[in-house]
Parts: structure tokens; C-alpha cells; sequence
């Protein structure tokens, strides 16, 4: 079960890479829009990944922060309502690249800074 878990973190970590590359592949390829297809896959990934990982970590009986996980999953949530409003329209407003770069972004520092 330690080996599942290990590859959903790894899984994880790597959606979260995707989100803050494709942020970098949006601006310099088309920064007015249309909004990039790794957004909504790599947001997903994040959902699925952290979803099985709290699965899989109450399955191991491991403490989790219940707080942070919500924290964590509203972000996402914000990011994934942003991404589906956002594929559905050929030009975007300035604000929503780096508003999604920032959230998640900032779903990283949760994961990371808060014990």
C-alpha cells in the first residue's frame, strides 16, 4: 500500500508541475486566450491524486489534517470552475492565466507550509 501511495504523491507533484508549466506555455503562446487543454488535465489529475491519496492514507491509518485537505480541495475546486469557464470562450481576460498560476500556486504553499 506504501508503494500506491508514494506513486499518487508522485502523480501529484507532477499535476501541480503541469499546472505552473502550462501557465508558462499560455503566456507565451496565447496569452488572450484560448485557454490551454493542461489546465483542465492537470487540475484533474490534482483531483483524482488527491482524492485516492486521502483514500489511500486513511486506508494506512495515517493522521491527516481534515482542515488542510479542504482548504486544499476548494482551491482546486476554484481553479477547475475557472478552467471550464475559461475553455468555453476564444479570448480571455488578462487576469485568468496568472490567477490560475497563482492559485495554484498557492494550493502548493498549503501543502507545504502548513503542518
Amino acid at each position: 500500500m506504501e508503494v500506491v501511495r508514494l506513486i499518487l504523491v508522485f502523480l501529484h507533484l507532477l499535476g501541480m508541475a503541469v499546472l505552473v508549466g502550462t501557465f508558462l506555455v499560455q503566456r507565451r503562446t496565447a496569452p488572450e486566450g484560448p485557454l490551454n487543454a493542461g489546465w483542465l488535465h492537470a487540475s484533474l489529475l490534482q483531483l483524482v491524486t488527491g482524492l485516492a491519496l486521502v483514500g489511500v492514507n486513511e486506508g494506512l491509518d495515517n493522521d491527516l489534517d481534515h482542515a488542510k485537505i479542504g482548504v486544499k480541495l476548494v482551491v482546486l475546486l476554484v481553479i477547475l470552475g475557472i478552467v471550464v469557464w475559461g475553455r468555453r470562450r476564444e479570448a480571455l481576460a488578462p487576469w485568468v492565466a496568472p490567477a490560475l498560476a497563482g492559485l495554484a500556486v498557492l494550493n502548493t504553499g498549503v501543502a507545504a507550509i502548513w503542518t
